[in-house]
């Protein structure tokens, strides 16, 4: 089998180019001939095309990057097979999707929103993205990494450490966390929360508005905001800095930085909802606080990048939920539990750990999409 892989490659620290280069990684360790090339460059993907002839172009993104992951390859002949997040309102190309033999998807949850948005159900399978559970491993907090960076966030050696980490943190749910914390009203060890974030214009504005929302709570001495690029190599010892996972994510199509979190070794505070039905299991890996709200919309308006003309408007005959809000109160409960139960997050954690390696080790999805391709493709080709 031939793979070529179209992703943003070389990769970037977000969550597309790692979902992309782990399934390329763990591909090239189970002996797979496969090649990765940026889903942009479409004379790099030519020259691919011409002297390797792969048997499948995989290409990594979500229903807006048919044009570079589908059609593209198809006008030369290949066999082009996406795997794709939930990104957006409504799916557009639903004839050129549903004409294909296979669509990946990142959940279940994933599948509904294509499904939804009229996707044929039968050529759908979801292969989870991966993780790299060697480097996301357990580590003592006494390993000099970790104390580093607990010394650079201001963590006390006494003070426990929540953590969420996103692009931004509203959108992982941390202001329900804040809002949570704010809500304590028993005595808890000490804590602190800590949000790392991406540098980026809507970021920007963003922090400001959730530390505003953490003096509102009187808990600004104890909420701090990193603001930073970093690479792939420092998440593992962000997350091992910390005690508790928190994001109960308003749109979470699968949730890698939760799995992260669990292959550390970290117990998981999320919502029960979304790709989190998938990657987590509730009262054993994580606590999963049930959905409040849903935020819904009625019409939208679309352009070029999603496949329509400029300006196009879309209308619902019933809402959608374009974002979750989780339950305070069952987060505040699940940060009780966590904070003041030391026994209760090395279980969890230990028990993340084993799901994480069991289920989502970039290994076994590789061999996950080998299994696929052969049985959905390659048989019947």
């Amino acid at each position: 089998m031939k793979v070529l892989l179209l992703y943003d490659y070389p990769p970037t620290p977000g969550g597309l180019a790692t979902q992309g280069d782990l399934l390329y990684r763990g591909l090239l360790e189970i002996g797979v001939d496969a090649h990765a090339v940026n889903l942009e460059s479409e004379i790099e993907k030519e020259w691919y095309y011409r002297w390797f002839k792969p048997d499948i172009v995989v290409g990594i993104g979500y229903w807006g990057n048919t044009p570079q992951v589908i059609l593209h390859p198809q006008r030369f002949g290949m066999q082009a097979v996406p795997w794709l997040v939930a990104d957006g309102y409504i799916a557009n190309y639903q004839d050129v999707l549903n004409q294909l033999p296979l669509i990946l998807v990142t959940s279940n949850w994933v599948k509904e929103m294509y499904v939804r948005d009229g996707i044929s159900a039968d050529n759908i399978e979801v292969l989870p993205v991966g993780c790299d559970t060697d480097k996301f491993s357990p580590r003592q907090i006494d390993d000099p990494k970790v104390l580093a960076i607990r010394e650079e966030l201001g963590i006390a050696h006494d003070q426990l450490m929540i953590l969420t980490i996103g692009g931004d943190a509203a959108s992982k749910g941390a202001r329900e966390v804040m809002q949570a914390l704010a809500a304590l009203d028993v005595k808890v060890p000490s804590w602190k929360y800590i949000c790392k974030v991406w540098p980026q214009p809507r970021t920007i504005l963003q922090n400001i508005e959730d530390l505003a929302l953490a003096k509102e709570l009187g808990i600004d001495q104890r909420v701090s905001y990193a603001t930073s690029v970093v690479s792939r190599d420092f998440i593992p010892y962000l997350l091992a800095a910390c005690d508790i996972y928190a994001a109960p994510s308003r749109l979470e199509g699968f949730g890698m930085p939760q799995v992260e979190a669990g292959a550390c070794g970290k117990p998981v505070i999320s919502i029960n909802a979304m790709g989190m039905l998938d990657t987590l299991v509730a009262g054993k890996t994580a606590l999963l606080a049930q959905v409040a709200e849903r935020i819904t919309v009625s019409e939208v308006t679309l352009g070029e990048a999603a496949g329509f003309k400029p300006g196009t408007k879309i209308q619902f005959d019933v809402p959608r939920t374009v974002d979750y809000r989780a339950d305070v109160n069952d987060i505040r409960d699940f940060l009780l539990k966590l904070l003041t139960d030391p026994k209760l997050r090395s279980q969890m954690g230990m028990a993340g750990r084993q799901r994480v390696v069991e289920n989502f080790d970039y290994r076994i999805v590789a061999q996950k999409f080998v299994k696929l391709i052969n049985e959905k493709i390659l048989t019947y080709s």
